[in-house]
């Protein structure tokens, strides 16, 4: 159970990266752009979301918007960051409980909310929760 429960996750983590870059390429196109009815631009609005997860997460500074300083772009050459990446191009990781902080939206694994308001039932998700050996990952 264990080792599918691994490869289940990295297989959903793959997808989850791939998508993340195709709505990161189409958002990062329309940088500029303000959106209605506010008065900032999508760069701006994404900076927000970046921040907003990160304090969900509880996880210090991972998730940046679409526009980093240089030294947080990929090795340094770039400001854009449509690859949500760490300086040396990697991915970098987050527990099961940040994850499920901010999906939750609500600072605590434990208490649903955001995306899952009836909180998460399936399968993974009452493994981790009743196996303490699943809770490193």
């Amino acid at each position: 159970m264990f080792f599918e429960v691994i490869w289940l996750v990295a297989g959903l983590l793959g997808v989850e990266a791939g998508q993340d870059a195709v709505l990161r390429t189409m958002l990062y196109e329309k940088g500029e752009e303000k959106v209605d009815p506010y008065d900032i631009t999508v760069f701006e609005f994404t900076n927000m979301i970046s921040r907003l997860k990160n304090e969900l997460g509880k996880c210090g500074v991972k998730d940046k918007g679409l526009i980093v300083p240089l030294k947080h772009g990929a090795e340094s050459q770039t400001t854009s960051n449509v690859l949500s990446a760490d300086p040396d191009s990697l991915s970098y990781s987050r527990t099961p409980n940040e994850i499920m902080r901010i999906m939750y939206g609500t600072d605590d694994e434990h208490r649903p909310g955001g995306f899952f308001s009836k909180g998460a039932n399936g399968r993974i998700a009452r493994e981790y929760l009743n196996n303490d050996k699943l809770r490193w990952l």
